[in-house]
C-alpha cells in the first residue's frame, strides 16, 4: 500500500503562486507515475499534470500549460506541483495519485491522497 498526502493549498490572489506537496509513505514511491487531478464543486475530476516514475516524462493539460510545473524528489518520497499566474478558474481540490502507467486517466491510478484545497480569489 501507498498512503498519499497532499499538503501546501490555501488561498491566493489573481496571479499569485502556491506549491504542493505530495509525500509518500509505504511502497516504493519511485516505481511510480504521480499524477496530479483537480476537482471544482460540481465539475468533474479533471487531469492536470503527470511525471513518470523516472522524471523522465511528464504531461501537462491544456489549462495548466506554461502556468504549473511537476517535479519530484524519490529520495524524499515527495512531488511537487508549483503553480504560478493562478486564477480564479483553478480552484478546486487539488488531488496527487500515484499508479503504475503513465496515463491521464484518474481510473488508473490506484493510490490517491484526500486532497487539499486551493482557491484563487481576490
Amino acid at each position: 500500500q501507498v498512503q498519499l498526502v497532499e499538503s501546501g493549498g490555501g488561498l491566493v490572489q489573481p496571479g499569485g503562486s502556491l506549491r504542493l506537496s505530495c509525500t509518500a509513505s509505504g511502497r516504493t514511491f519511485g516505481n511510480l507515475t504521480v499524477g496530479w487531478f483537480r476537482q471544482a464543486p460540481g465539475y468533474d475530476r479533471e487531469f492536470v499534470v503527470l511525471i513518470s516514475s523516472s522524471s523522465f516524462l511528464t504531461f501537462y493539460g491544456d489549462s495548466v500549460k506554461g502556468r504549473f510545473y511537476i517535479s519530484r524528489d524519490n529520495a524524499k518520497n515527495t512531488a511537487y506541483l508549483q503553480m504560478n499566474s493562478l486564477k480564479p478558474d483553478d480552484t478546486a481540490v487539488y488531488f496527487c495519485a500515484a499508479g503504475f502507467v503513465p496515463t491521464r486517466a484518474p481510473s488508473a491510478y490506484k493510490f490517491w491522497g484526500q486532497g487539499t484545497q486551493v482557491t484563487v480569489s481576490s
